[in-house]
């Protein structure tokens, strides 16, 4: 019975718990930084409770002031944009070649994309790296 009652105590206080709002209306497409958001009273148990759960992530759609922010309206941030130039790279080894493309879809940070070579106008397929790079895989 203690044990049970420890365990009880060291868990979060559920109380403190809330659904997670917009402290202004935030365009589509935002990326949410710790001041555009307030945590509410109201429990939410579908969205996200916690402000850290959702700074970082970008709004796929409006969200206007006051309004709670489901996890339906996030997304992770987009790393590469359609049409964008970036940097295509091959790497095996030591070996690695790098050449310019132009990103023919938007993707995020692990995604694959296809990229069309600026110089050879072939379409490659490759995942975005942290930097923006496209890495190009032999598959």
């Amino acid at each position: 019975m203690k044990t049970i009652l420890i365990a009880l105590l060291l868990l979060p206080d559920l109380a403190q718990a809330g659904s997670v709002v917009a402290s202004r209306t935030l365009p589509a497409g935002t990326i949410i930084m710790p001041e555009d958001v307030t945590l509410s009273e109201d429990n939410n148990p579908a969205g996200p409770n916690q402000i850290s759960h959702v700074v970082g992530q970008q709004l796929r759609n409006m969200v206007y002031e006051g309004r709670r922010i489901e996890a339906a309206h996030l997304t992770a941030p987009t790393a590469v944009k359609r049409n964008q130039i970036v940097t295509l790279a091959y790497e095996k080894a030591a070996l690695r070649i790098e050449a310019e493309g132009r990103a023919l879809g938007a993707g995020s940070i692990g995604e694959v994309i296809r990229v069309m070579n600026s110089a050879s106008r072939v379409t490659v397929s490759g995942r975005i790296a942290a930097d923006g790079t496209v890495v190009v895989e032999q598959f």
